[in-house]
């Protein structure tokens, strides 16, 4: 994929802007000790991020990430996953390095940016309030927005339109699965960072499909392109 000036800039949040692998652990445990089952590891939570908050509870439940039927009680370890998240949505989430500088420089070049997640909206807003970010960005599509989310491409379309701009001018940038299927569908180019929650990192072995950088290596190639512009 050759590095151009794009329409817009569109991401990802946990593990592409915000590493809140921390937290979400922290939140899947208390729901998890609610019924005396034992902690996982931040690594197994890690493996199971991506796909929304119902399907990461239910693979904490499950012990596993393919499942096929959710286990019983999801729904109410759901609601005790949202009260305990609530409580320590950013305890010890932080920015990944070079996401600010990165952000600093797309919004210096006029680029408009904006976040699809499948977190669900009551957790993406003050997310990013509480790191900083919000501003940056002109819409934010969460996992609850419309009724599907990510790998479905409608929620890059929406955001894209939300915008003004056609989704195949826009760049997505994400780190999992699930984004480089939605971007895919959407016909989106997609660049990955070198970090994050991949799940399922068979679906990126042909690097030919996905520029791998960092947000701050993305902001600086696409300045490079722009000042060879005429």
């Amino acid at each position: 994929m050759r590095l151009s000036r794009p329409a817009a800039v569109l991401f990802d949040l946990d593990g592409t802007l915000v590493d809140s692998a921390p937290d979400l652990t922290t939140a899947v445990n208390r729901s998890l000790a609610d019924i005396d089952r034992p902690p996982l590891t931040e690594d197994q939570v890690c493996a199971w991020i991506g796909n929304g908050a119902r399907l990461l509870v239910a693979r904490a439940l499950a012990g596993e990430r393919d499942i096929t039927v959710e286990p019983p009680a999801t729904d109410a370890a759901v609601a005790r996953f949202f009260v305990h998240y609530h409580d320590c949505l950013c305890e010890h989430s932080r920015l990944y390095p070079g996401v600010l500088e990165g952000l600093d420089q797309l919004r210096a070049m006029g680029l408009p940016m904006g976040v699809v997640t499948n977190k669900p909206a009551a957790f993406t807003t003050p997310l990013m309030e509480a790191l900083g970010i919000a501003g940056y960005f002109g819409v934010a599509v969460s996992g609850d927005t419309l009724g599907v989310k990510k790998p479905d491409p409608a929620p890059l379309i929406h955001a894209a339109e939300r915008l003004g701009v056609a989704i195949g001018d826009c760049v997505y940038v994400g780190d999992s699965a699930a984004d480089r299927t939605a971007a895919e569908a959407a016909g989106s180019p997609l660049v990955r960072v070198p970090y994050g929650y991949p799940g399922d990192d068979a679906i990126f072995a042909d690097h030919s499909a996905a520029m791998t950088l960092t947000v701050d290596q993305l902001a600086a190639g696409l300045a490079t392109e722009s000042r060879k512009m005429p």
